[in-house]
């Protein structure tokens, strides 16, 4: 067993995602791939998807890619894209410099995008890892789906998503309710998200 790294608190909300990573790492060292395995964090937003991800980078030695470093460049998205679920997203990105070289035991490189700045930063180099974590809203996508090994999803109830996203987003909060939430809902209903990943993470009371 590690050393532990985790609360006891979150080693109990934790412990089913993390016996199912470890029994495919260990499934995976027996098998002598060079194939990483990939684990998929979609879920709610505020429900804590990057916060465990962070965890796993402590917990295991692991690569971590964030959704937020695929966002479509405003230039490049469809002008309905709002009415697309993840048609902010650049799936086809994600697939070609990252999940799809990754499935073949090769060298990955990707440049994250920054909305902030509005352009590519530097390429970044994912070491050749036992462990790829990809979390962020979307990932659960159908275009991606096929791509893990385990598909974990995130959530919270409303009350305790909004007291978070308050405290993370301040002002912005009410018109990030108003607009970002509803479309990932509908996301997640329009595809069934949570009932086709591998496990169901509630992190209710957790923070």
């Amino acid at each position: 067993m590690k050393e532990r790294l985790l609360t006891d608190k979150e080693y109990k909300v934790y412990a089913s995602a993390i016996d199912c990573i470890e029994a495919l790492l260990c499934a995976a060292e027996k098998a002598h791939t060079q194939i990483p395995v990939i684990v998929g964090i979609d879920g709610r937003c505020g429900s804590g998807k990057t916060y465990f991800a962070k965890l796993l980078e402590k917990y295991f030695s692991c690569n971590v890619v964030h959704m937020d470093d695929f966002y479509l460049p405003m230039d490049r998205r469809a002008a309905d894209w709002a009415a697309v679920s993840g048609g902010n997203i650049d799936f086809e990105r994600l697939l070609s410099e990252v999940l799809l070289p990754l499935k073949k035991g090769r060298q990955t490189f990707y440049r994250p995008y920054s909305c902030r700045e509005g352009k590519y930063k530097e390429a970044r180099e994912l070491q050749k890892e036992s462990l790829i974590v990809v979390e962020g809203s979307y990932c659960g996508h159908p275009l991606l789906a096929g791509q893990y090994d385990l598909r974990l999803f995130f959530t919270c109830s409303g009350e305790e998503q909004a007291k978070r996203l308050k405290a993370r987003e301040g002002n912005r909060y009410e018109n990030f309710a108003k607009r970002w939430i509803p479309l990932e809902e509908t996301y997640f209903a329009r595809y069934a998200v949570e009932n086709k990943s591998s496990l169901t993470v509630n992190t209710d009371g957790l923070f």
